[in-house]
C-alpha cells in the first residue's frame, strides 16, 4: 500500500504530558555530546538564568516522538516502518526545554511529496508547557521508500 495522501492536514490530540527530569536531560547530554556544564550542572544552570539543567536542542526530539508514533500506529497510513527512515529534522524554540518541564506535543502532518515511487512525509510536532505557552515546534521528515524495499 502506498501512503496516504490524506494524510495531509491531519492533525492528532495532544500528547500525555511529559515530565522533563534532570537526570534524562544529563543522559542525553551525555549521549549527544553537549558537553556545557548548563546541560549537568544545577548551578551553572542557574547562575546562567535558568531554573534547572537545560536540554540540549535536539532533545525535543524526545516529545517528538511520542507524536510520531501516533502516526505510525494508523492503519491506513500506508507507512511501513521497515521501509522508513527519519530523513530530516529542524527545530524552532521559542524557549529552552529546562528540568522539570511538563511538556505535551501535538502533531500535524503538514505534506507529503513523492519521488520515484518513494514519499516523503513532514510533520509538525507543536511542544507546549503546562501552561500551555510554546516551547518548540519540531518539524521532521520521514522517507517511506517504495513498496517491496525493505521487505
Amino acid at each position: 500500500m502506498a501512503v496516504n495522501p490524506e494524510l495531509v492536514g491531519r492533525e492528532f490530540p495532544p500528547t500525555s504530558p511529559y515530565l522533563v527530569g534532570r537526570e534524562k536531560v544529563r543522559e542525553f547530554a551525555r549521549a549527544v555530546f553537549a558537553d556545557a556544564p548548563v546541560h549537568t550542572d544545577v548551578d551553572a544552570a542557574r547562575a546562567a538564568g535558568y531554573t534547572d539543567v537545560v536540554a540540549p536542542p535536539t532533545f525535543a526530539m524526545v516529545i517528538q516522538d511520542h507524536t510520531l508514533q501516533q502516526l505510525l500506529a494508523l492503519e491506513d497510513s500506508g507507512i511501513v516502518l521497515a521501509r522508513t527512515i527519519h530523513a530530516e529534522q529542524k527545530f524552532a524554540y521559542t524557549r529552552p526545554i529546562v528540568a522539570g518541564d511538563e511538556l505535551t506535543g501535538q502533531l500535524r502532518v503538514t505534506g507529503i511529496r513523492t519521488l520515484g515511487g518513494n514519499a516523503m512525509i513532514t510533520s509538525e510536532a507543536e511542544i507546549a508547557d503546562a501552561d500551555g505557552a510554546h516551547v518548540v515546534t519540531a518539524t521532521s521528515v520521514l522517507l517511506v521508500g517504495s513498496e517491496g524495499e525493505g521487505e
